[in-house]
């Protein structure tokens, strides 16, 4: 599970990036990212919880949960 904030989220198209906690890297959102989760939309500078998932040289976000400092 990874931790980062949410940088940008486009609420109408579904995608946004987010910095992970770990090395600052990019980790994109993309339409249906959010699908299981409680959220129904992001805002900017939200820290939450993910899972990231490897697809050619990206790193997408997947099983999004609400972050926090200690987890």
């Amino acid at each position: 599970m990874a931790q980062g904030v949410v940088r940008v989220y486009d609420p109408k198209t579904g995608f946004g990036v987010v910095v992970s906690d770990a090395d600052q890297s990019e980790v994109l959102l993309r339409p249906g990212s959010l699908k299981g989760s409680i959220f129904r939309t992001l805002r900017q500078g939200q820290r939450i919880n993910f899972e990231v998932a490897e697809e050619g040289e990206k790193n997408y976000a997947s099983s999004v949960r609400i972050g926090s400092d200690g987890a």
